[in-house]
């Protein structure tokens, strides 16, 4: 009895190993695969553990191998599996991702409803580990935990508070435009690979805005940060296998390291900035004594505010958010001028009407139309982030489709923003003044353009990233005329964000 109990217990769990190996690999892809084609809904048939994840890779290694035209037909480049899937299957299609299904929702009414931020519908996808080792700050939350945060650090990224960010946006224009006057002096042009220089710019903005007064401390924070990114990104590129970061390898130990590294500088700066705020020495103008102050009032209804090690999150999280997305914008957008000179001079004569010479203010940014009509073509063009993700952790009703729990929803941003149905069969064309009477009224569905995201779920830096690019865009046209350098070659591509992939070559002409 006791031998035929010591053989069967081990037989068992190998019987019920073999099992949920099964369910995951085979049953629910199947049953989803099911439920869904029943539903109207095409897409690839479901391949064992690997899904679509190879054609995924073989089209974008193919599409990434050399640079494209110098045009605006950017999508077969930079997201080539996602376009043939929705021209093939249709406004909603499925796609397999290992063995995780995925719906792709090209419908600008369905992807109101899947932002619409019902909890427990649509929430964020599960989250790599190390993402999460990373930064566990808003846009990785999800349910009461986002809203507590999205409530507490919302008063942070109102108009009146970013006026008060202006002098950072300008000292930081400032300086790198006297650089690259410095770079020109007594040439007739100089080249210029502007994606690092505008990186850079971007980085010291957030430090300044961040900080304030602490912003060369808040550098150091971000450089530190910027090897941890890397470090991350590296780790996600391969294959993930549980607990395999707790392993001491060289790279965990690093990691690990930078982290503590972080936290503890962060922790001293925000020692500091309570004690000079408390015996009021200072002024509540970065977005640290902001989210302080906001913490405090919080605190207020215990158990209600931001811990320190939120704060610390926080603070992270607004450098990974911005840097990169900010620095996208703007590079995409002297790229864009400078294919498109007539419109690089309309701007130039917009700013120098308005402001002269002199540094813009706040409310001379009210008035730049063009200006801003270019941003926005450029954002619906070149999307720094070119898809929404969200994922149904319970059965969840889109539209008369019922979406099984456990599937990923992409929102291809770049795909609906290049779409005829929506901008006309100039779509792949760059026209500003598709955006002259307004964003709602641009395209044939005012939901047809979210580079920011849509209702409750709209970045929470939108404000700040258009200040940020309007005071550098303006600063640049005062100072500079551009072309593109014949060492440019046009490759946009995603690391995170959408970005050039072999630099953005410029020639500056100082004015």
């Amino acid at each position: 009895m006791e031998y035929s109990v010591f053989y069967s217990l081990p037989l068992c769990l190998v019987v019920f190993g073999v099992a949920k190996a099964l369910h995951s690999i085979w049953w629910r892809p199947k049953l989803v695969e099911r439920r869904l084609k029943r539903q109207g809904i095409r897409g690839s048939a479901y391949k064992p553990l690997v899904g679509d994840v190879k054609e995924y890779v073989n089209m974008i290694t193919e599409a990434w191998s050399h640079p494209m035209n110098l045009d605006h037909q950017i999508v077969q480049r930079v997201d080539p599996f996602t376009a043939m899937n929705a021209q093939k299957y249709g406004k909603i299609s499925m796609c397999w991702f290992g063995t995780s299904p995925r719906l792709i929702v090209k419908n600008p009414q369905m992807m109101k409803e899947v932002l619409s931020y019902k909890v427990g519908s649509f929430e964020k996808p599960p989250l790599n580990p190390n993402i999460l080792k990373l930064t566990r700050g808003l846009t990785t939350l999800k349910g009461k935990e986002w809203t507590k945060h999205r409530r507490i650090i919302n008063p942070a990224f109102h108009l009146e508070k970013l006026k008060e960010m202006m002098p950072a946006f300008s000292i930081s224009c400032s300086n790198m435009i006297e650089e690259w006057k410095k770079m020109a002096a007594n040439q007739d042009s100089v080249e210029v690979d502007v994606w690092p220089e505008l990186q850079r710019l971007s980085a010291d903005i957030i430090s300044r805005a961040a900080f304030g007064s602490n912003y060369e401390e808040g550098k150091k924070i971000f450089e530190l940060l910027k090897q941890l990114t890397l470090l991350t990104l590296e780790a996600m590129q391969t294959l993930y296998l549980p607990g395999f970061r707790f392993i001491p390898t060289a790279k965990n130990r690093r990691r690990e390291k930078l982290n503590k590294e972080i936290k503890t500088m962060i922790g001293s700066l925000i020692q500091r900035k309570e004690n000079s705020m408390s015996n009021q020495e200072d002024n509540v103008d970065d977005l640290l004594s902001l989210l302080l102050q906001s913490k405090n009032k919080e605190n207020q209804q215990e158990g209600d505010g931001l811990t320190i090690d939120e704060v610390m999150e926080e603070c992270k999280q607004f450098y990974l958010a911005g840097q990169e997305t900010t620095a996208s914008m703007l590079t995409w957008t002297v790229i864009v001028l400078a294919m498109h000179s007539e419109w690089q001079e309309k701007a130039r004569q917009e700013v120098l009407q308005i402001c002269g010479k002199n540094e813009p203010s706040f409310e001379s940014l009210n008035h730049f139309k063009i200006v801003t009509m270019i941003l926005y073509e450029v954002l619906r063009l070149y999307p720094p982030v070119i898809g929404q993700y969200q994922h149904t952790y319970a059965e969840t009703k889109m539209g008369e489709v019922l979406i099984p729990a456990g599937v990923d929803v992409t929102l291809p941003t770049l795909l609906i923003h290049h779409d005829p149905e929506y901008w006309g069969e100039d779509a792949e064309q760059f026209k500003p003044e598709r955006f002259s009477a307004g964003v709602s009224k641009a395209s044939k569905d005012q939901l047809a353009f979210f580079p920011f995201g849509w209702g409750p779920k709209t970045c929470i830096g939108q404000n700040f990233a258009m200040l940020e690019a309007k005071v550098a865009l303006a600063m640049i046209l005062q100072n500079f005329s551009f072309e593109l350098s014949p060492s440019y070659a046009h490759a946009p591509h995603t690391v995170m964000t959408l970005q050039p992939q072999h630099g953005a070559q410029l020639k500056l002409q100082q004015l």
